[in-house]
């Protein structure tokens, strides 16, 4: 039985994605403005390298693409046990 075939039964159960794309520091009165359709202008962009955590773990490395009109993350490796 492969790995994969092994963990196939837990294959149901939630986990939490997180994609950290930038922070940014602003004021309560610039927060108070923001309506649907506002832009926040972040300083990363397409092509830079993320980190993307599962359950709080860091376990894969990624980058910012554009798709159309939205912004995605493109997996392009695993991280190795520190």
């Amino acid at each position: 039985m492969t790995p994969l075939e092994e963990i196939a039964r837990l294959s149901d159960i939630p986990v939490d994605v997180e994609v950290q794309l930038d922070q940014k520091v602003t004021t309560i009165a610039a927060i108070l403005d923001w309506v649907p359709g506002t832009v926040i202008r972040m300083g990363r962009s397409a092509g830079e390298n993320i980190d993307i955590l599962v359950n709080n773990a860091a376990l894969f490395y990624g980058e910012i693409v554009i798709i159309e009109d939205a912004v995605g993350v493109r997996i392009t490796d695993f991280r190795e046990e520190e």
